[in-house]
This record gives structure tokens, sequence and C-alpha cells, in this order.
């Protein structure tokens, strides 16, 4: 059952309003950072989980350029431009990694991704080998992924600003490889998001955004607690004027484009009920719910008057990482305008596809869009996201 205290329908919870000091548990790990400027807004302290950092705003200022709480000042944007992308895999090193190093990976996705905050699930650790690979040498049905630390400057070319490392292959390369690749990240000025009881917060042309990743992993927030889910979704309404969840859920493979009803189980392990838990979300006073995990895509509804898209499927798969071939080829850019309040300002979805060397590419034909147009109205009817023919988002009628 959901939360008692939900609002009824068609309501929504009260938000903190400007001007009050946002006060954080001691438990809630909280990343700030400013996207228009160059380098994590954050100092690292000792984190309560191994291999888990902690983070929170530095009082001091010292070594760090630190934001304005939020709450301190009104945004300078009524109407801001978030796009977020599926599941994100450069290739795999040593052996399967693109030309180049690399260079120029998403040159040819780079116009769509544009918005004032660009987000993607980030597939694989950026790391060197760390010697704790998830696969055993004699594995045969075990996949793992990594990219050496330099492919943490692609997705900064490609103008990401936030990756979410809330998924299967997170630890990939154990706690040091998470670590790892945060570090890099970092470096390169880009946000993460997805480490327990983690909160990230981003300005994006003064508007605060909280960004919270949630899997069915032990090193990421549980989607299958929703209780605790929800409790974390309001306390990132304390403290952004915006909250979006990216959360990596549902079954894998091309047999599971459809959202039902009830528990997904993949290889005998819990992925999640995707509607239960996006609804709760929203209840608790999320925006939106950036979903991603099938490998394929899947429909999208509004709940709320807020859209919930329940997968993003692949976006690249370098070098033959990722399977490319039908519905797992397929992929997309959501592009969505939120109020500051959280109210539809307008969307679209771009479709894309993994070309012969996995890489993302405008896809013309326009695949995925159609795809995502059949799947909304069959599997929500009522509340389906209305997708026109040039990719256009809007609510139902």
């Amino acid at each position: 059952m959901y939360d008692s205290n939900r609002p009824p329908s068609g309501q929504r919870r009260q938000r903190r309003g400007p001007g009050r000091p946002v006060l954080v548990a001691g438990a809630v790990l909280v990343l700030l950072v400013g996207v228009a400027i160059a380098g994590v807004a954050a100092v690292r302290l000792t984190g309560r989980d191994a291999g888990q950092p902690q983070w929170q705003a530095d009082p001091t200022g010292a070594g760090a350029t630190v934001p304005s709480l939020p709450g301190s000042a009104p945004p300078t944007a009524k109407v801001i431009s978030l796009s977020a992308t599926g599941d994100i895999v450069m290739g795999n090193a040593p052996g399967r990694l693109p030309a180049n190093g690399g260079k120029g990976f998403f040159d040819s996705v780079q116009r769509a991704l544009a918005a004032d905050l660009v987000m993607g699930n980030l597939e694989e650790p950026i790391t060197d080998d760390t010697g704790a690979s998830k696969c055993g040498a004699d594995a045969t049905q075990c996949h793992q992924f990594r990219v050496p630390p330099s492919y943490a400057a692609h997705l900064k070319d490609a103008g990401f600003h936030l990756l979410n490392q809330a998924n299967n292959h997170g630890h990939d390369y154990g706690a040091a490889g998470y670590r790892n690749t945060q570090k890099h990240l970092e470096a390169q000025g880009l946000a993460h998001t997805g480490a327990r009881d983690q909160i990230t917060v981003v300005d994006a042309k003064g508007v605060k955004v909280a960004v919270v990743g949630f899997s069915g992993y032990a090193w990421n927030n549980n989607l299958n607690d929703i209780p605790a889910a929800e409790k974390l979704i309001k306390q990132a309404t304390g403290m952004a004027d915006l909250v979006v969840v990216q959360v990596h859920m549902g079954g894998e493979g091309v047999d599971k484009i459809h959202v039902k009803p009830g528990t997904e189980m993949f290889l005998g392990e819990n992925r999640g009920d995707p509607i239960r838990f996006s609804h709760a979300m929203i209840d608790a006073g999320a925006d939106l719910i950036v979903g991603h995990g099938p490998h394929v895509l899947r429909g999208m509804e509004f709940y709320q008057g807020r859209l919930i898209a329940y997968s993003l499927g692949n976006f690249s798969g370098g070098a033959g990482a990722l399977n490319n071939s039908g519905r797992l080829g397929w992929g997309g850019v959501l592009k969505v305008s939120l109020g500051v309040d959280g109210s539809w300002a307008g969307g679209e979805f771009v479709s894309t596809y993994m070309n012969g060397a996995g890489k993302p590419t405008p896809d013309t034909q326009k695949r995925g869009l159609k795809a995502v147009q059949e799947l909304s109205e069959a599997d929500f009817g009522d509340t389906a996201a209305a997708l026109d023919a040039a990719g256009k988002i809007s609510p139902p009628a």
C-alpha cells in the first residue's frame, strides 16, 4: 500500500517556502553543484558505508566554491529545460574501446542533448582495473564494463552535467571503481547521484534541482524500500525547487517492452514495481521520473501532472559493448521544460539509435518515437503521454 498520508488526486504537498534555511539530517548525503561553474562545489567527508562517500556543503568555503543554500534567493528563471538519456556505455576496456580514444563519441547527438540540465545513466565505471571485477575468470554469463579515466572528458564534451550511478553496473569493479568514477567525473566538473542516501542538488539558471538515483542494488538507494524512498524524496523537496528521480528498474530484454502492475523479476533479482514506485515518488514530491534498465524503450504516462518515462532504452554501447539489434538499438533523448513549481511547460522525445560502432546517432526513421507512442497508448490509456509525429510530448487531454 502507498503512504496513507499521500495527498488526494490532483493535490500536491506544499514545499518549503523561499528564504527559509535548510537543515539536513546527518544521515543524508548532500552534493551541491553549481552547473554553471567549473568544478564540484562540495567537500568529501568520511562515508558511513564502506566505499560510499558522504557529502555536505563546506561551511567555511575552504577548498571549494559552494553555492548559496536552496531558498536563500528567488530563482532567476521561471522555466528551465532538462534532458535525459537511457543507458550509456562508451566501451569496455581493455579490448573493446572506440577508435581515437573515444574522441567525438557523442558529437552527432550533442545538439539534441542541449538543455539547462543534461543528465544520463552511466552504465559503467570510469576507472582503471581495480582488481575487484564482478565477473570471475571462468564466468560465461556475466557482463561487466569499464572505460579508462580519460573517458570522463567525453561526457563533459557532450554537454552532460550530471550522471546517474544507480544501476547494476555501478559496482562492476567494486567500491574502488565506484569511488574512482565519482572522482573522475568531479575532475571534469560533472555531478553524480545514486549513492545510498545521496541527494544531489544542482543549480540551473538559479533554479535548484535535486536529483536522486534509485536501483535494486546495495550500493544505491533501494527502489524496493518505498517508505525509505519516500522519506528521501520528501527531504529533497525541502532542499530544492524541483525534484528529479533517476531509477534503474524493470526486467531486461526485447520481451520487456510493456509496463504492467506488479513486481518485475529478472535472473532472480527483484527489479521493482515500476508503477507503484513511480507513483509513490510523485506523491512524495518528485516532479519528473526518468527510468532506464530494461535496455528497451517503454511507454510514458502522466500522474498528478508529472511525467513518468518508464525506460529510455539504450543510448550508447561503444565498440559493440551493448547489443544493438532491433529494439535493443533504439533509444532517445527526453527533453522536458518545467516551471519552477514543477508545472509542465513542454516536452519532446528525440529518437536515436546505436550505429555499427555503438555510438548514439539521430534516427531519421524515428523508430524509437513510434515505439514510445504505441507503448504509451497500449499500457496507460487515459493517463498516457501524447506524442505527436514530431516527438512533442503533451499531457492527456
